[in-house]
């Protein structure tokens, strides 16, 4: 991971574009590039969408993901292992095995 946000930030600088990645448009970015994700599913059933699309809006949402958690110095692999431990004390397996239920409805 961190060979990828190295070329991303490589990227970004080759252009001068970091004074366009501030939090709130990587933010807006990341909320685009998902609708986009979204697009190559609509009206369809998952086998029908382009996984050579999906690949590449996947990989927008990601480079935006990565580059707002460097914008604010955070370890990508560390908050999402604190979120999984936050949602196995919200969603223990006893009762959430086989539903989808939200955590406040179990």
């Amino acid at each position: 991971m961190n060979e990828a946000i190295a070329r991303l930030r490589q990227f970004r600088d080759d252009r001068d574009w970091k004074q366009f990645h501030n939090p709130k448009d990587l933010s807006l970015a990341l909320s685009i590039e998902a609708s986009e994700l979204l697009e190559l599913f609509l009206w369809k059933s998952p086998e029908q969408a382009d996984v050579s699309k999906v690949k590449e809006e996947l990989a927008d949402v990601i480079a935006y993901a990565l580059l707002l958690a460097d914008s604010y110095e955070l370890d990508v692999e560390q908050i999402v292992l604190d979120k999984i431990a936050l949602n196995e004390r919200k969603y223990p397996v006893s009762k959430a095995r086989g539903t989808s239920k939200k955590y406040t409805e179990l």
